[in-house]
């Protein structure tokens, strides 16, 4: 896996407030490493941390970090992609805990063009605590032009 050269803010098309994730670590043709540290200000946070369900949207940007890393290295332009589903989310707890460094790794399992699938994994030092299957859409054309 190559290292990443952006920053996770060039990768993906979002505002600073809905983006969950802190860097993107690495990429290479099938897949990306991203991680977060989990904190008091983390867009989610509540007192016992972060719940569990908001790592469908931390894989889900790990992709997207995947599709900006590709077309970044192409001298293209970051579009806006969509997750479609999941499948078989699971995590082994509730909460990612305050003080947590989440590493979400994710690989593509097809591509279709436009739409994609992706394994996703989040480990805490080397254990992983969720799983799941995601669905995306990027469309060729941007959405809000």
């Amino acid at each position: 896996m190559n290292p990443c050269p952006w920053p996770i803010s060039a990768l993906l098309p979002h505002g600073p407030a809905l983006l969950l994730l802190d860097e993107a670590v690495g990429y290479d043709d099938d897949g990306a490493t991203a991680a977060v540290t989990i904190r008091p200000d983390h867009p989610f946070a509540e007192p016992e941390g972060v719940p569990a369900h908001v790592g469908i949207e931390l894989m889900a940007q790990a992709c997207g970090a995947h599709a900006g890393a590709h077309v970044l290295a192409s001298g293209g332009k970051v579009k806006v992609g969509f997750l479609l589903g999941t499948r078989h989310y699971e995590a082994t707890e509730p909460w990612f805990r305050m003080g947590e460094r989440l590493v979400v790794t994710v690989r593509r399992v097809t591509d279709f063009g436009e739409m994609a699938t992706y394994d996703c994994r989040i480990a805490v030092e080397g254990a992983e605590r969720a799983a799941a299957q995601l669905n995306l859409y990027q469309p060729d054309e941007d959405p809000h032009v």
